[in-house]
């Protein structure tokens, strides 16, 4: 049914220590990058850490976590439109084959936990991977789900996102609590779940190291499903060309094979290793991205300058973009107005408002509360 890499199950009399499951979910690259720093901190109280998932997202776990047994676990495999005005027909058109999935998944979960002796599951917006019998978590700072249909389908969402929600025994949501948050009214609805929520602060991998900053450097990150990660890259080559300065850009495909040939000047990656990226977005002036809230938690965490540019029909992106811009926290513009040069110049004028922090107490406090919890149980 499933493959390990690295190593087989152990036998229950040779565990001393909780084995802890952590699955993403694999819409887009967020999902499983900001679980990088919760499986560091599980590993730090020694837990058994197990991984699930499929493509990028297994690329980019097994890279950061070579030595750790990972599960195959089909994704949501979501495809987006070319256009904006498709992007809810596309979305509506998958939903029948996404509910399957998600059944599909419990029923794995409910197989790999009696194979593997489960004793916790942490699912980042994976809806299926809640068991009856063992501690499960929900990561998502979607409580308030964004529709482009008004409010009374957004409270239709909401209703059935909770549905799934409050199957699980608690809900980890990656913001502050606090009125100085990231996520705005995606993560503080006026009703929250049933379950125990607990909002354990902004999660990113990357640190800040003092990396010195290069005048006219940026950084570019391509990120997201299918086509429109394509379509961005398309306008960004053909602006890039005529940028007088040097950039880097990751193409965010972690598995593939083709090359955009590099200068010496404008440099093109697939993908970059943690501690590498953290490096080229330090040393860069402005960030150019997609406004993905995982995105968003890395650039905050570095107190950068960003220039974000919403997936076309994905209102929570459109959402965040807007929000941020509000905040003085990020400059924010739709796709079909991205223009390098007149981006930059607009950029230099705007009025950032940033502080970095990466202290992450909040998930280090939910972590611990988690283990706790479970060695009293094993014991």
């Amino acid at each position: 049914m499933t493959k390990i890499n690295k190593i087989g199950p152990l036998k229950e009399k040779q565990r001393s220590k909780p084995r802890i499951l952590v699955a993403p979910l694999d819409w887009g690259l967020g999902h499983a990058t900001r679980c990088i720093p919760v499986i560091y901190e599980l590993l730090s109280h020694e837990t058994d850490v197990w991984l699930a998932g499929e493509g990028a997202q297994r690329a980019i776990l097994t890279q950061e976590f070579p030595d750790l047994p990972f599960l195959d676990l089909p994704g949501y495999r979501v495809k987006y439109a070319r256009t904006a005005a498709g992007f809810l027909r596309r979305m509506l058109f998958q939903a029948p084959r996404l509910l399957r999935t998600i059944k599909s998944e419990n029923e794995w979960l409910k197989n790999a936990a009696d194979q593997y002796g489960f004793d916790a599951v942490i699912s980042d917006n994976r809806f299926g991977l809640y068991h009856t019998s063992i501690r499960s978590v929900f990561i998502t700072h979607q409580l308030t789900i964004k529709s482009p249909m008004g409010k009374w389908s957004e409270r239709y969402l909401q209703k059935n996102n909770y549905k799934y929600i409050n199957r699980f025994n608690e809900c980890w949501v990656p913001d502050q609590q606090s009125a100085d948050n990231l996520a705005g009214t995606l993560s503080h609805p006026a009703t929250i779940p049933a379950i125990p929520v607990h909002y354990i602060g902004p999660l990113s991998r990357l640190k800040k190291t003092g990396t010195p900053e290069k005048k006219g450097h940026l950084f570019i990150s391509l990120s997201g499903p299918e086509p429109q990660r394509t379509l961005l890259e398309n306008i960004i080559i053909n602006d890039i060309g005529h940028y007088n300065g040097t950039a880097t850009i990751v193409r965010g495909l972690p598995n593939s094979v083709s090359i955009i040939p590099s200068t010496n000047d404008i440099r093109f990656y697939n993908h970059l290793p943690t501690e590498e990226y953290n490096q080229q977005i330090e040393q860069a002036e402005y960030v150019i991205s997609r406004s993905g809230y995982s995105t968003v938690m890395d650039l905050m965490t570095l107190g950068k300058k960003s220039i974000l540019i919403p997936t076309p029909g994905q209102t929570e992106q459109e959402y965040l973009g807007e929000y941020l811009m509000e905040q003085k926290k990020a400059y924010s513009l739709l796709q079909k107005n991205f223009s390098l040069k007149r981006v930059l110049e607009t950029a230099a004028t705007f009025d950032y408002a940033l502080k970095a922090n990466n202290s992450m107490q909040e998930m280090k406090t939910a972590v611990n509360s988690l283990i706790s919890g479970l060695k009293s149980n094993l014991y």
